[in-house]
């Protein structure tokens, strides 16, 4: 540093310091301008401008061709940390790359990795995750940001942002819909997905979800200060969703100005406002609004830009120079990263199922078939493939191929006339002399797109006139795909997915979107050529038959759209039959971005992976010929219907029986399954518990006549407890790579207090005296060996005194509401009904309870001992008429029960909110007895 520089530009200085510096010399109006996505730049100062949020979820997106990896859920399907490390350093080169050559377009704060465990595998965003497994996605999430990141000490490549926080996994109404979280499912499902890489230091910023949690939108958390920054070793900067903020007073409408929507974001740990893109005058004078209005001290806003501005010195902004400097444009798709890719895609590929016929062995005909076999397609979040290598293209390298799309291909006549497709990609028109030839693709879920044979371009919607100029489904809001609806005499309508409109005709006979169903234009459709039929006659010609099926990552799923079903496509669920009668050896390949069923249960050969970027074609040749062993394992429940799933909405994995850990059904396919081309056998499993630490040790032999991956599973299982535990827990893994006839010990060190689930009696963890069962093994369901062990730990005592009524133990008919704006959580009644059970209650000398409790129409609340509908009533409260967080403290003696019970909380009206329940002694001794004599009268008790 020169004498003239200010200390903030010494970098041998402490970073708190050089923040401190920093922040003292920006007015009030330069610390608000930070507070915006697009940061004003101070020239004063030498601050040029920063924007966060440069998307890299599987390799940078939106700017231009860059290496395109596998999908965060193909990622993780690798069990490979390393692997998924490297692919976040080769992205975070890449974002550094494209910041160099235009700073303000490729910022150096990546929204990337996302963490919400995959709770439901109908979310639209479910291939942006990793698992449905908290602690997995948590260390997946770690290695990946580690990663971006870099591992320059104190200095960071790029600075990796958690999203979306928090109980986010639904596309349905997600501005407006209320996660409900029980504490257990906060503490042990939730929130360790985001702990490891903000413990780390791996990420060092997040985002909150566009939901509400318990009530509360999810940008105004309390948890955001109270646990995310207690766990981060550094400052945390917090960014909002795209236009987020502006959901606070308007679909959401918690506050009724943005000066006191903004003032509370800021003060819940919201840093950085992402509203209204690059236009931030608007946000700003809210801020200052707040500020003028007392509603946001300065010290508020200090405090928020010290988390920007954190960031900004870890990227190197304000040294001379950074380990970063030399990372320049030929990164870019450079030979390593493309290598790197194609690892990662064959890495990612899991056999599902195999009778034998894999490994492909010579140089056999195969006839690659199915709407996927030829192209690959880009996600939301993706990157541009700078090049493709196809199923078909990776296949054709190594035998001869023959290929079909396998789509049918149509025709459609309307009352005026054939309808044409325009040869410059013009409108579409009925009353042609000739009709035009569209193949029709099925996507599923009832949604189809048309391709014009005479343009090899896909029907869109321009202007509200049907137009055949794209390549296929793609952007924001996809225009490409419709639904048919049946008519009268075998007609049929289309109607427009996105905007809802049908097709109807204009006078001159142009096809374009009409607003009433009954203006729709009745089409005949006439099959000119069977996809199902062409299919099977080139399976039949080859010698084995590759069917390449799956989703379109824009259709059916993705941000905003929520599936209805976990069903392939009936059209390529109906190719996939035809080929495997046409040709037994058949392998079928399912590339989705979410687990998929099908109808064929004879198929010999499955394979499943994520969209596998541009490399994908060579990976897959390399698995089905047996170049690599499969090394992919699930790491989702693969269910056999979406009918064994609990409702979209249903947040409590706990009592709705889901995820692998407490789902009791068969599932098509297990968490964690995965075959290899060999056979392993487990051996000798060891468990003892010393030191805090329980050590588990087996030996695994690669039992097969070729080389081998096996990816060693270690779950526990709590035996006895005071709740409800999971049927099993994923407790570690390792990956090992086996010569026929090796053997490995391989060995799992588990800490004791992992093994801590929430008590809700006492707000904390708890590790209790019980036993335990390790299972080790290939799957959750595919445990070859176990061990019991003991732990001495505590044992829960019974609950006095307060119930907050958010931590009971059961419920019924009961929603999760926010106690106050600011903090708290309490419970409304859906119904009249409802109840909360708390189990083990010492009632030993209560004798008064105080509920806290209000309601837009009143109510009674009572409270019964042992049983909801016929236990003795210990009290009963009559509930005010209140205010939204006018809660009220109402008083009711409670008869005598002495002991440990359960009790029930039963409410006999619905909408009413209680905060918790206070259990004492009598307030008045005269009442006390007067009480007792009246229920020996009545005999109340019984």
């Amino acid at each position: 540093m020169t004498m003239h520089e200010p200390p903030f530009r010494d970098p041998t200085a402490p970073l708190s310091d050089r923040i401190d510096d920093l922040v003292r010399r920006l007015t009030l109006a330069e610390k608000v301008g930070l507070l915006h996505q697009y940061q004003a730049p101070v020239e004063r100062l030498g601050l040029g401008p920063f924007r966060t949020g440069t998307e890299a979820l599987h390799g940078l997106a939106w700017l231009g061709p860059a290496t395109v990896f596998p999908q965060a859920v193909g990622l993780a399907s690798t069990w490979d940390l390393d692997l998924v490390r490297r692919v976040g350093e080769a992205t975070g080169e890449e974002v550094v790359a494209f910041h160099r050559k235009d700073p303000a377009g490729a910022g150096l704060n990546v929204w990337a990795p996302v963490v919400n465990p995959l709770r439901d595998p109908r979310w639209g965003r479910n291939e942006e995750g990793y698992s449905e497994d908290p602690w997995l996605t948590g260390v997946m999430g770690a290695a990946y940001a580690r990663g971006l990141c870099g591992s320059a000490p104190e200095r960071l490549r790029t600075a990796p942002t958690l999203k979306h926080f928090l109980a986010y996994n639904n596309e349905t109404d997600r501005c407006t819909t209320s996660s409900g979280l029980p504490p257990r499912v906060l503490h042990e499902y939730e929130l360790p997905a985001f702990r490891p890489a903000i413990e780390q230091g791996a990420a060092v910023a997040v985002m909150p979800s566009y939901n509400l949690v318990n009530g509360r939108p999810a940008h105004l958390s309390p948890l955001i200060n109270q646990v995310l920054r207690a766990w981060a070793p550094d400052d945390l900067l917090v960014v909002s969703d795209a236009y987020a903020p502006g959901n606070l007073t308007g679909t959401q409408g918690y506050h009724d100005t943005p000066a006191q929507a903004y003032a509370h974001a800021v003060k819940a740990g919201l840093d950085s406002f992402t509203q209204d893109d690059d236009r931030s005058a608007a946000t700003l004078a809210h801020l200052r609004d707040a500020l003028d209005q007392g509603l946001l001290a300065e010290a508020d806003v200090d405090a928020a830009v010290r988390h920007v501005l954190s960031v900004r010195f870890r990227l190197g902004e304000f040294d001379p120079a950074t380990p970063y400097d030399e990372i320049a444009d030929g990164v870019v798709n450079c030979p390593e990263h493309q290598a790197l890719a194609r690892e990662a895609a064959r890495r990612s590929i899991v056999l599902l199922r195999n009778d034998g016929l894999l490994p492909l062995a010579g140089r056999p005909k195969v006839a690659v078939i199915g709407q996927l076999g030829d192209t690959l397609m880009e996600d939301w979040y993706s990157g541009t493939l700078p090049y493709s290598v196809t199923a078909r293209a990776g296949l054709a390298e190594r035998c001869e191929t023959i290929f079909c799309e396998a789509v049918d291909r149509v025709a459609f006549t309307a009352d005026a006339g054939p309808v044409s497709a325009d040869p410059g990609g013009g409108p579409l028109s009925a009353g042609a002399a000739e009709a035009g030839a569209f193949d029709l693709f099925d996507w599923g879920g009832g949604a189809y797109a048309l391709r014009s044979v005479t343009t090899g371009r896909f029907v869109s919607v321009d202007g509200g006139t049907l137009v055949n100029d794209q390549p296929g489904p793609n952007g924001w809001e996809v225009r490409e795909t419709f639904r048919m609806e049946e008519r009268p005499r075998g007609t049929l309508a289309l109607r427009h997915i996105s905007t809802g409109c049908y097709v109807g005709a204009a006078d001159d006979g142009v096809l374009r979107l009409v607003d009433d169903a009954d203006q729709a234009v009745w089409l005949a459709m006439e099959v000119l050529r069977s996809g199902v039929e062409l299919a099977a006659r080139l399976a039949a010609a080859a010698d084995v038959a590759v069917v390449v099926v799956g989703d379109h990552p824009l259709v059916n799923g993705r941000e905003t759209e929520d599936r209805l079903t976990l069903a392939l496509a009936p059209a390529q669920n109906a190719v996939v039959t035809a080929v495997r009668k046409a040709n037994p050896a058949t392998v079928m390949v399912i590339t989705s971005g979410y687990p998929l069923t099908w109808t064929d249960d004879e198929v010999p050969a499955v394979l499943w992976s994520a969209h596998g970027g541009q490399e994908y074609g060579h990976a897959l040749a390399e698995v089905l010929f047996g170049d690599a062993d499969p090394e992919g394992r699930l790491t989702q429940t693969w269910y056999r219907s979406e009918q064994e799933l609990p409702d979209l909405l249903d947040y409590d994995i706990i009592a709705s029986d889901a995820t692998y850990l407490y789902f009791r059904g068969t599932p098509l396919h297990p968490f964690g399954h995965g075959l290899s081309y060999t056979t392993f056998d487990y051996a000798g499993l060891e468990v003892s518990v010393a030191d805090g630490t329980v050590t588990a040790r087996v030996t695994v032999t690669n039992t097969g006549d070729r080389p081998g991956v096996e990816v060693v599973q270690f779950y526990t299982r709590q035996q006895r407890s005071r709740v409800k535990q999971p049927l099993r827990r994923l407790r570690g893994f390792e990956k090992v790579r086996l010569e026929p006839g090796e053997s490995r010990a391989v060995t799992l060190a588990l800490p004791v207090a992992e093994l801590a689930f929430w008590d809700v009696t006492r707000d904390r963890l708890v590790v209790e005296r019980a036993p335990h069962q390790l299972m080790v093994g290939r799957s959750a369901t595919d445990l070859r060996l176990s061990a019991r062990f003991e732990v001495e730990g505590e044992v829960v005592p019974p609950q006095r005194g307060t119930l907050r009524a958010a931590a009971h133990d059961e419920y019924d008919a009961i929603t999760f509401v926010d106690e106050s704006r600011e903090d708290g959580d309490a419970v409304r009644s859906d119904a009249e009904g409802a109840w909360l059970l708390f189990r083990q209650v010492d009632l030993t000398g209560v004798r008064s309870c105080v509920a806290t409790a209000g309601s837009a129409e009143g109510g009674v609340i009572t409270v019964r001992r042992g049983d909801p509908l016929y236990g003795q009533v210990l009290a009963t409260f009559p509930v005010p008429r209140t205010g939204r967080y006018d809660h009220h403290a109402v008083t009711s003696p409670c008869a005598p029960a002495e002991g440990v019970h359960d009790v029930y909380v039963v409410f006999e009206n619905d909408g009413v909110t209680l905060v918790r329940l206070d259990l004492g002694p009598a307030l008045d001794p005269a009442l006390d007895r007067a009480l007792d004599r009246a229920l020996d009268r009545d005999g109340a008790g019984a």
